[in-house]
């Protein structure tokens, strides 16, 4: 679970900074579930330059809820949950402080966009939050106001996870918030995933990948496997501590998506997979094809430029799909190998997209 942090500040000396503004969006790694936005009032002036680029007033926070009055919220929204901040280390410490004052030690993992954003969208010009969301085509409302920052931050999340093909993301996460025991009940699982497109993990008590798999329905696929009397089945079972999961919105993603984590993650009891050397030949060198996302406001993108297989990515925006270079930066880089192409030729010739744009 994720605690997508952002916070506006009163400014002056390091360490002496109150909050004025505070906007939390808690995260299950696939819709927002709860959130906080509210000014604060941080009983000290703003400074001028400050109020000028938030448009925060001292008049405005008069009436506004102290931190003290709040604290307790904070806790109780954040708890369990990874601390997610563009420029984490900035949040986490302006929340440890005012808590601090409270007598309260405030500890939470912590996750930082900006270190994410340079390793898994690199090369870009800059990495502050309001140049890169303009970079990757992601709107930003009320910028440098804590509700504003905040949800693009979610957004920014939702597509770095989405890139992290490696799931370092993912398997932190998974390990920090690991259950010290299977549930006596399998249900108890099975309640928890949805009966959607998608790609399922199994997790150790380490967060560690050992099976994976793409289906078209991630509770029925799941539910098989517990019932499966195979000796590998059952040590699977026997290892799990816990199952996590991806939706993909069609079942052409779910394939493409399955096949690169599976070469990159390797996991224990997924058989072993051999890739050949591009053979099959598209219909046209240029192609976008365009399908059903993971939501009803979303679509799936899979992009071929010069008859070579680049990425897929998930887009809100039409903007973003009609634009190549900004579409590029939202690609989960694919690789160009025989099987990939196989299933994409073969998907297009038995199945109807949304649309296939030719340029």
């Amino acid at each position: 679970m994720f605690a997508v942090v952002d916070i506006e500040t009163t400014g002056g000396k390091y360490n002496e900074e109150g909050i004025t503004e505070i906007a939390i969006y808690k995260y299950d790694g696939h819709e927002v579930i709860d959130n906080l936005v509210t000014l604060v009032n941080p009983e000290k002036d703003i400074q001028p330059f400050v109020v000028k680029l938030t448009g925060i007033s001292n008049k405005m926070l008069v009436n506004a809820p102290k931190f003290y009055e709040m604290a307790k919220r904070i806790v109780e929204i954040t708890e369990g949950c990874v601390i997610v901040a563009h420029n984490a280390h900035f949040d986490y410490r302006i929340l440890k402080t005012e808590f601090r004052r409270l007598g309260f030690e405030f500890e939470r993992e912590t996750l930082c966009t900006v270190e994410l954003s340079k390793k898994l969208i690199p090369e870009q010009e800059s990495y502050s939050l309001g140049k890169l969301c303009k970079a990757l085509a992601i709107p930003v409302s009320n910028r440098h106001r804590a509700e504003g920052d905040a949800l693009a931050t979610v957004k920014l999340l939702k597509l770095l996870i989405d890139k992290d093909t490696d799931k370092e993301i993912l398997k932190s996460h998974i390990k920090q918030g690991i259950e010290k025991e299977l549930p006596s009940k399998l249900q108890s699982i099975l309640d928890n995933l949805p009966s959607e497109n998608g790609v399922y993990y199994i997790h150790d008590k380490m967060g560690e990948v050992i099976f994976m798999s793409n289906t078209k329905d991630i509770k029925k696929s799941v539910n098989k496997l517990f019932l499966k009397t195979s000796k590998r089945s059952k040590t699977i079972r026997k290892l799990m501590a816990k199952v996590s999961f991806e939706k993909t919105g069609n079942e052409l993603v779910g394939r493409l998506k399955f096949r690169e984590e599976l070469s990159v993650n390797k996991p224990q009891f997924n058989f072993n997979h051999k890739n050949g050397l591009s053979k099959t030949i598209f219909s046209n060198p240029n192609l976008i094809i365009v399908d059903k996302g993971r939501t009803a406001e979303e679509k799936s993108a899979i992009l071929i430029e010069n008859d070579k297989l680049i990425g897929y990515c998930f887009i809100d925006l039409e903007y973003q799909l009609n634009n190549i270079d900004v579409l590029k930066t939202h690609l989960t880089l694919l690789s160009n190998n025989e099987e990939n192409r196989t299933i994409i030729k073969k998907h297009l010739q038995k199945n109807s997209v949304l649309k296939l744009i030719r340029f």
